[in-house]
């Protein structure tokens, strides 16, 4: 096992990107420049065409195929990786990144199981090389916000999160085609799940879910799932999470003196709207858009260079993909599923906002949204 790189006195942090699909590019590349650390050196994808697209944009000196990955490891000019690539595939690539010791920005959900997020806090620890599961909105200025305003008592006791996401998912986008791991409650429950974590800033004890399957979709899991979860102190969180209905997303927390409403709660290349009701009284705070993924890139390189752990680590992930694998268990047997009680040694700082100015989103290659159909590659 390699130790991990170090990063020289006034060098920027050099990354390959792992995976050209949408987030990639619609959202990764662009926000690189717009950083002050960090820098691109290298990509790694399955389509040829693709790749000399993204190189000759964002001039790459680094090209590799998924079977190059071995020579991607070696290349003594990559620092770390920006992982994005399907989610059953992250253990398989995450764990000998780091057992390289390139540092390690990982897309959420960490893994598909606990155990694969426990091989790939393991190889971490035995490289020392940082890892950070690439939780973007631990750093948007309005959720950190509404985080310091609970912290304050600013709503009294906080008492029940509920919260709906959507989105419409095209039959051929990997999502569909790949079971539960890559459905809705393992891609858009990390959003709910996470939140109401950390606004609670406690761990759910116990969980119900139910499922439904609309005939008309062309899925083979459950596209909307309902799911109660159960915090300490008899708090509770409420969220719906669906490939077949129309995009949005937002969530609200109740309190015993107000509540807060963010809308939307959890996408990017928007503003952001936080409104606070104390009685009769609702105050609306508007935030500006902001580029979220080089916030988080600029925390993330900011951490390897002064060789310091990030935040949202693998504990973090882990955490959050103990509570997907419960809803699976509860979506199977139909039986309410109790946790452990466990105790998260870290939260979210408001001082981590980041208010980057967003950058333009790029023409894409070969890759698109969720919702939209992408002709295959030729």
């Amino acid at each position: 096992m390699a130790a991990a790189k170090r990063i020289e006195a006034g060098r920027r942090v050099r990354f390959a990107v792992v995976g050209a699909g949408w987030i990639s590019q619609a959202a990764f590349l662009p926000a690189v420049a717009g950083t002050a650390n960090s820098e691109l050196v290298g990509l790694v994808t399955g389509d040829p065409e693709k790749g000399r697209a993204l190189a000759e944009r964002y001039r790459l000196p680094h090209v590799w195929s998924y079977k190059e990955y071995g020579d991607m490891l070696a290349c003594p000019e990559i620092d770390a990786v920006y992982l994005a690539l399907p989610n059953g595939l992250h253990r398989d690539f995450a764990v000998p990144a780091l057992e390289a010791g390139l540092h390690l920005l990982l897309e959420k959900p960490m893994a598909v199981s606990e155990q694969e997020c426990r091989d790939i806090e393991a190889a971490a620890t035995g490289s020392g090389a940082r890892l950070m599961i690439a939780y973007r909105l631990h750093f948007e200025p309005a959720t950190l916000e509404a985080i310091r305003l609970v912290r304050a008592g600013a709503i009294g006791d906080p008492r029940l999160f509920s919260s709906s996401f959507s989105q419409h998912v095209s039959p051929t986008n990997h999502r569909a085609q790949q079971g539960f791991w890559a459905g809705p409650v393992a891609d858009m429950g990390p959003y709910p799940i996470n939140a109401a974590r950390n606004l609670f800033g406690a761990e759910p004890t116990e969980l119900w879910a139910v499922g439904a399957m609309n005939p008309d979709l062309p899925f083979e899991f459950d596209d909307t799932v309902s799911v109660t979860m159960r915090f300490p102190g008899q708090r509770l969180a409420q969220f719906t999470v669906s490939y077949g209905a129309e995009s949005a997303g937002a969530w609200r927390l109740l309190g015993t003196a107000g509540n807060l409403r963010l809308e939307p709660g959890y996408g990017f290349g928007t503003p952001m709207r936080l409104a606070v009701t104390q009685g009769s009284d609702t105050r609306e705070q508007s935030f500006p858009e902001t580029d979220q993924f080089g916030g988080e890139l600029g925390y993330f390189s900011d951490c390897v260079i002064a060789g310091r752990d990030p935040e949202p680590d693998g504990e973090e992930g882990r955490l959050d993909v103990r509570v997907v694998a419960a809803i699976e268990r509860a979506l199977a047997t139909g039986r309410p599923q109790v946790l452990e009680p466990v105790a998260r040694s870290r939260r979210p700082d408001p001082a981590q906002a980041a208010a980057l100015a967003p950058s333009a989103t790029p023409p894409l290659v070969h890759a698109g949204a969720p919702g939209e159909d992408v002709p295959p590659a030729a």
